[in-house]
């Protein structure tokens, strides 16, 4: 695997390393050695899988609270979609900036998302799936979420939404918010 940091220290998209001859390729998608030597979380408590029907289609901001606080790698296995990561991380030197890119079929990309980090996507074609690796298991009650359209996000979706949870168009505005998740994401470091 080939991985890229961006500009959110800790999160990198991930690119294959293709062995090819007559029949295709093989690639690696994982591997726990490797996420281990890139200082990334080799966890994986579960696999999730989510099918669009409709292009513009819209997925976030999700994320989840420490002790739950989930990394993802996302990568699309049908169609394309547009995915944004933002930094929750309070102590971070990127807090609340954002990261975008296309994932899709073709390219076979995966984005590495850390914990403390909000995630959302937007499908860019009809019959679109993702697939995600999650470091830790869906946690209700530790569940969080901003609004994909909140101004002082300044996300920036590629297309009209065509779609969207009722769950995820009634995320609060970071500034309703911004005490309780600043409190709530502060690093909690490891006894000595």
């Amino acid at each position: 695997m080939i991985f890229n940091e961006t500009k959110l220290k800790g999160a990198f998209v991930i690119e294959l390393e293709r062995r090819e001859d007559s029949r295709g390729f093989f690639a690696r998608g994982f591997c726990q050695n490797e996420f281990q030597a890139h200082g990334l979380k080799p966890t994986v408590a579960q696999g999730n899988i989510a099918s669009n029907i409709r292009k513009g289609t819209l997925r976030g901001m999700h994320f989840q609270y420490p002790p739950a606080a989930e990394s993802k790698l996302v990568r699309c296995t049908r169609g394309a979609i547009y995915d944004i990561i933002v930094d929750l991380r309070p102590e971070s030197p990127t807090y609340l900036q954002h990261f975008g890119v296309e994932l899709n079929e073709d390219n076979q990309r995966a984005l590495y998302v850390p914990e403390r980090f909000a995630h959302g996507y937007q499908t860019l074609t009809d019959k679109t799936d993702t697939s995600y690796l999650v470091g830790e298991f869906y946690t209700p009650e530790a569940e969080g979420g901003l609004l994909y359209n909140d101004p002082s996000l300044k996300l920036h979706w590629p297309l009209p939404v065509s779609v969207i949870s009722e769950k995820d168009q009634k995320f609060p505005l970071y500034s309703e918010i911004e005490s309780t998740l600043k409190r709530k994401m502060e690093r909690v470091l490891e006894p000595a």
